[in-house]
């Protein structure tokens, strides 16, 4: 501790540890922080929907019906099929993609990846995730190439360590789901072209093969953006704006390249982009609202997902909305704050580059946004844009690198502290373990025949419960649309009561598919359901389960046989 002391000069607030091992302490610090939380909550909604889609297994899934079901015949979806010869696994393959084209909004390259990921390490949690948190190092490497070629060796630095730290991004790092891989390719993509571009305009002596393996990664990672998430086009046009702004005489050189990049994605937009346009459901973006208050909406969503990216990360998803409003206007005020500074100090080129790589495809989809009279730039809590917190981050560094000593290392240790700090509190003061709560229930009594009632069908509900719950148990689900499980449920109890000696009810706050359209009419349904059960069984404990999402609210109820039965 001594030693330590004596490493800071307190009197002046500044550290003597050099701000380059402070940086890759923090990059390393971030690191460590996605291995240690690798299975640290439970899948949500979505991401176990990802692992039935890469699994191959979507097509096998038949939504429960009106009759019990045993739960682990859900279970075995949540994996890779029985296969015995090559041809099981092409077929595997093929039905990976079919689920994709029949009704996934999202490109193949995710699934694909993961697909042989799960192939290579099994559907554990910790392991499914694991492809995540190795792109997203690999994201960070690339950080720091964009941020050297910009700004310099500590520049890029800054950069790498805003990257690693951001606690939207290392959500996101640890989410099986296409928006973490999205940044590597965003950053790779930016980098190899300013690389391009520094080695036709400032390296004269850059060889020919060097121009070639850089061209390459420009193709391979606009090929895998686009890929990977469509709105990653806006990030193309920002590329294409980029060149015009730092090399136009070159443009069509560029040009070549980029278009090469996306000519790549034609065989999948011939086969699999018109089979989702024909199921795509648009109207979900759409409200019919006034001109100016949809004006405002736009303008609201836009600086909701900038503060969900800079500031609050995945605390976003339990903060007032208003909230995260605040915190995007005072992100903006960052933002206008790092653009002054590097205006007043002449650093013109560097701000153009960054407000290109940030500002345009924020501008771009806003821009659409307006004009088609969607809102897609304020769903899923930022991530739909997740491809311009580069470009922030990069304005960000700019600015920190640009300071004088006096304030770049209290102001840069100031952010990613935050930004750990965040993260920390979001996998530890946050928990999501509602399904391993409904298995340690079961596990009390492991032989007791088990009926779960369900006031959804909701895929999403049904496999995350089927994913956690022991397959050995003799556990069977009733899964019913909340206005039908009553009704459904006293047939089954009529025609089979002595099968069950105890009975779970796992009533969702948010049932996602037939949702009631009032809060009395919910407790109408759950009060007919109550009914029923009462009649047969005894209540023995009730306790809410709650996660980080609105759908990981549920309300557990444990029912017994009574005497009577």
């Amino acid at each position: 501790m001594i030693t330590i002391l004596k490493g800071l000069k307190l009197n002046k607030f500044e550290l003597r540890v050099p701000l380059e091992i402070l940086l890759v302490f923090a990059i390393a610090l971030a690191v460590t922080i996605r291995v240690l939380n690798l299975g640290n909550h439970e899948f949500w909604y979505d991401e176990v929907l990802s692992l039935l889609l890469f699994g191959g297994q979507k097509a096998a899934y038949d939504p429960p019906g009106d009759v019990p079901v045993i739960l682990s015949s859900y279970t075995s979806l949540l994996k890779l099929p029985v296969e015995t010869s090559l041809g099981d696994i092409v077929e595997t393959l093929k039905q990976v993609l079919r689920g994709i084209a029949g009704g996934e909004p999202h490109p193949p390259l995710f699934f694909l990846s993961q697909h042989l990921w799960l192939r290579l390490f099994g559907n554990a949690v910790a392991q499914v995730k694991s492809l995540g948190v190795l792109l997203s190092c690999i994201a960070i490497f690339c950080a720091y190439g964009l941020g050297r070629d910009v700004l310099g060796h500590r520049g890029g630095l800054i950069f790498a360590a805003l990257l690693a730290t951001n606690s939207f991004y290392l959500f996101h790092s640890l989410n099986l789901r296409m928006y973490g891989s999205l940044v590597l390719w965003v950053v790779l993509s930016g980098w190899a072209l300013v690389r391009l571009i520094r080695q036709n305009t400032a390296e004269a002596n850059a060889t020919h093969q060097q121009q070639l393996i850089w061209s390459c990664l420009l193709i391979g990672s606009v090929t895998a953006g686009l890929l990977t998430f469509y709105f990653f086009a806006y990030w193309v046009m920002a590329l294409g704006a980029l060149v015009l702004y730092l090399d136009r005489q070159r443009w069509f050189q560029y040009g070549v390249v980029l278009g090469i990049g996306v000519s790549l994605t034609v065989p999948w937009a011939l086969w699999g982009v018109r089979q989702q346009a024909r199921n795509a459901d648009l109207d979900r973006f759409a409200e019919s609202i006034g001109f100016v208050e949809a004006l405002l909406r736009h303008f609201w969503d836009a600086l909701e997902a900038i503060g969900i990216q800079l500031l609050s990360g995945g605390f976003s998803t339990s903060i007032p909305q208003g909230s995260a409003v605040v915190l995007g206007i005072v992100a903006v005020g960052m933002l206008l704050t790092c653009c002054i500074g590097l205006w007043r100090q002449g650093e013109y080129q560097t701000l153009g580059i960054a407000l290109i790589m940030g500002a345009l495809p924020l501008a771009l989809a806003l821009g659409v946004d307006v004009v088609t009279g969607k809102f897609t730039l304020g769903w899923g809590y930022g991530r739909s844009i997740i491809f311009v917190l580069p470009g922030c981050l990069l304005l960000l560094a700019a600015w920190l690198e640009r300071l004088t000593n006096t304030w770049q290392k209290p102001l840069t240790a100031l952010l990613i502290a935050v930004y750990i700090g965040v993260s920390v509190g979001d996998f530890n003061l946050r928990d999501r373990q509602m399904f391993h709560a409904v298995d340690q229930l079961i596990q009390q009594n492991v032989e007791t025949p088990t009926l779960v009632v369900m006031n959804s069908k909701a895929w999403g509900h049904v496999l995350r419960l089927a994913y956690y719950v022991n397959p050995d148990a003799p556990v069977s689900l009733l899964a019913e649309k909340p206005e039908q499980l009553a009704a459904t449920l006293e047939k089954t109890l009529a025609d089979s009561a002595s099968t069950y000696e105890r009975i779970l009810w796992l009533n969702p706050d948010r049932p996602v598919w037939n949702e009631p359209e009032t809060e009395a009419e919910k407790q109408r349904f759950d009060q007919a359901v109550l009914e029923v059960l009462q009649a047969r069984y005894e209540l023995m404990n009730t306790e809410s389960l709650t996660g980080t999402m609105d759908l990981d609210r549920f309300t557990l109820s444990l029912y017994t046989q009574s005497p009577a039965t």
